[in-house]
């Protein structure tokens, strides 16, 4: 696989390229079998702006402001069961929110009625300050901030 090129770090070139031609927004789906309770948690709770409603699956808007948006959460209706609960094994997946403002999202959520746990945490082993929730589907979700250099950061904060 051929490395990604020219990616920007704080205080570099903000230019940036990929491997890929043209790539410049992200999309990750994730799969719910009721996923009403889903949609309400990911518009009302969280408050991701719906961008797209294309009926067995909604595109909300995760990053890059209201006018750019570039990356993306699709939540859609499943076709089966979850095969598994382990989000860290083989074909699991954790959904991770970049910010600063780790604290301030954790009072948030909190205040909003979500299962959010202890107060955010450092870990030693990554340089990061976070803390996990579950969405209704089940998925693992994470608010985290980079504590040490070497993240790119977003274009609106550098």
């Amino acid at each position: 696989m051929p490395p990604i090129v020219g990616l920007a770090v704080a205080g570099q070139d903000r230019a940036m390229r990929t491997a890929l031609p043209g790539l410049g927004q992200q999309i990750t789906f994730v799969y719910a079998e009721q996923p009403e309770a889903s949609w309400h948690f990911y518009e009302t709770v969280l408050q991701l702006p719906l961008v797209q409603d294309q009926g067995r699956c909604r595109i909300y808007a995760v990053a890059g402001g209201a006018d750019a948006p570039r990356a993306f959460l699709g939540v859609c209706r499943a076709r089966a069961p979850r095969a598994g609960d382990e989000p860290r094994a083989e074909g699991g997946v954790v959904i991770t929110f970049v910010t600063p403002q780790v604290a301030e999202c954790h009072a948030l959520l909190k205040a909003r009625g979500v299962e959010v746990g202890e107060a955010p945490a450092w870990s030693e082993a990554y340089g990061v300050e976070h803390f996990f929730f579950r969405d209704p589907a089940g998925y693992l979700l994470e608010v985290q901030r980079f504590g040490r250099g070497g993240w790119p950061e977003p274009a609106d904060q550098a």
